[in-house]
């Protein structure tokens, strides 16, 4: 890691946060200290200057990731991440009833929010993360943005891991 140069790091891990190199770059600004091969190091490092960045930073932090099982994913539009994290939760293979369920929590949930519904979805159910849609929804929004910015550190996290030993 600390061989790699500024241009190479976010070349390499720019992707990790969503539509976001600024987070690589403050990382690796902030020195890549020797040891940080592993993903629970180097996300420890991401997270620290994603953590110190503006309200307005992580708010468009937010907004660059898609929809669950929205729009962009039916046009094949997501980035190559947000398309295989959608897909392992089965995502891509919904039936017309639960991609309208969908669409409406997701319209929902901006409407109530201003921002998309986001959760590390690798690994769940269609069922959990309808729970997790419905839960959410009673949060007041300062709580849900916190809980947004939670699940994109752990979508960096399970990214690093696919990434890095």
């Amino acid at each position: 890691m600390a061989a790699l140069d500024r241009d190479a790091f976010v070349a390499h891990f720019g992707g990790v946060f969503e539509h976001s190199p600024w987070i690589a770059e403050a990382a690796y600004d902030a020195g890549i200290p020797e040891g940080t091969e592993t993903a629970e190091a180097l996300h420890k490092l991401m997270a620290a200057a994603l953590a110190k960045g503006t309200e307005a930073q992580k708010r468009a932090l937010i907004i660059a990731h898609p929809d669950l099982a929205g729009r962009l994913a039916a046009a094949g539009r997501l980035t190559a991440e947000s398309s295989r994290e959608q897909a392992s939760a089965g995502l891509d293979l919904l039936s017309d009833a639960e991609r309208q369920r969908f669409t409406g929590l997701n319209e929902r949930y901006k409407a109530r929010f201003a921002m998309p519904f986001i959760m590390a979805v690798k690994g769940r159910s269609k069922d959990e993360i309808l729970d997790a849609f419905q839960a959410r929804l009673e949060n007041d929004p300062a709580a849900e943005f916190a809980a947004a910015l939670k699940q994109i550190e752990r979508i960096a996290l399970l990214r690093l891991k696919d990434m890095l030993p």
